[in-house]
């Protein structure tokens, strides 16, 4: 797997960042975040269709609007893989 390091979010500590890699061999964009709250999880499942649970091997994560262009990046990395 060859990941490329994308960005962090720029607002954090640096501890506790959600940050962005690119995985074009593998077609993949991959996400470090926030956990939601319970509340907020249990939302999401509410809110998905057939109010499916999230299983096991997922998760949910936050991530700040302020990252839209490291996560654009990410998709522009692995679509770039396509084409070769």
């Amino acid at each position: 797997m060859a990941v490329e390091f994308v960005g962090i979010d720029p607002n954090t500590d640096r501890d506790h960042c959600p940050t962005v890699w690119a995985d074009a061999e593998a077609q993949e964009i991959l996400l470090q975040g926030w956990k939601p709250s319970t509340e907020t999880h249990e939302e999401c499942e509410a809110s998905s269709p057939a109010n499916n649970p999230v299983p096991d091997s997922e998760a949910i994560v936050r991530i700040p609007a302020r990252m839209i262009p490291m996560i654009r990046e990410a998709c522009d990395a692995v679509e770039r893989a396509q084409l070769r």
